[in-house]
């Protein structure tokens, strides 16, 4: 087996839609020969997905601990150990800051602030060499919007930056025990989840200017990301990775311009 990931016993949550970023980071990983378990909640779709690329699989439900617990000591079991944990999750909840709804609110903490917190738990166990593991790498997927500012999205934004911090805590309580754990955030991205996004007119092209490298990132680009910070090359813990082409050096659009660039789009 070869590859800049041979061997690496990789859990990958959120990799149950189509084509979706998990997915494409779970094709990278097996072409550098990684082993990989992917999760979710539709289990047609990673029955389908795992028919076609040979890795394995187990759904998930990151909002109850006890599926992720499941989860994990499945994933142990079957590839015998975790040397590469890889949360994908999310829900791009787009909503005004006074109309999102309590349940909303719940629901979105639920899945990516308290769910991931156990997800990480859970893998650590398998992870720590003072509890038999290996040592490894997590790495959370996060968001540009975690640092900048995008209207609509607050709820979105805030789970998201607080995940970001519980890795920093990782990095920085579990280094010892040969544990890294970073986050890499993408701006928008081509993804199945901003599909209907894409269809607008002039929407995304509100977004291209604040883009130093002038395109909208892939799910590819993330992939290449995630391959170096899983692998033994990586000599860094508690980051977190801008793999957006330079957003953040520069910001989203607002509201306004957004409304504006799809208006001209209609117009033309």
């Amino acid at each position: 087996m070869s590859g800049r990931l041979a061997g690496k016993r990789t859990l990958i949550v959120g990799a149950s839609s189509r084509d979706n970023m998990g997915q494409c980071i779970a094709r990278r990983f097996l072409a550098e020969g990684a082993q990989i378990m992917v999760s979710g909640r539709k289990d047609a779709e990673l029955k389908a997905f795992c028919g076609e690329t040979g890795c394995t699989w187990a759904t998930c439900d990151l909002t109850e601990q006890d599926s992720i617990d499941a989860l994990v000591e499945t994933c142990a079991n079957m590839l015998g150990g975790i040397d590469v944990a890889i949360n994908a999750t999310g829900w791009g909840l787009l909503k005004p800051f006074l109309e999102t709804t309590h349940e909303e609110l719940m629901a979105l903490t639920m899945l990516q602030y308290v769910g991931a917190f156990e997800f990480y738990q859970a893998v650590l166990r398998k992870m720590c060499r003072s509890m038999g593991g290996d040592g490894g790498s997590i790495i959370q997927i996060s968001s540009a919007t975690a640092t900048i500012m995008l209207n609509d999205h607050a709820a979105y934004m805030g789970t998201k930056a607080g995940a970001d911090h519980v890795i920093r805590c990782i990095a920085h309580e579990f280094g010892m025990e040969g544990v890294r754990a970073n986050t890499i955030s993408p701006g928008l991205t081509d993804t199945p989840m901003t599909a209907e996004a894409r269809e607008v007119p002039g929407l995304f092209d509100a977004f291209l200017a604040g883009y130093p490298l002038g395109r909208i990132g892939t799910s590819e680009d993330i992939a290449a990301a995630a391959v170096f910070v899983a692998s033994d090359e990586c000599f860094m813990t508690g980051e977190n990775l801008q793999v957006n082409g330079g957003l953040t050096l520069r910001r989203n659009p607002m509201k306004s311009e957004i409304e504006a660039s799809v208006a001209q789009a209609m117009n033309e």
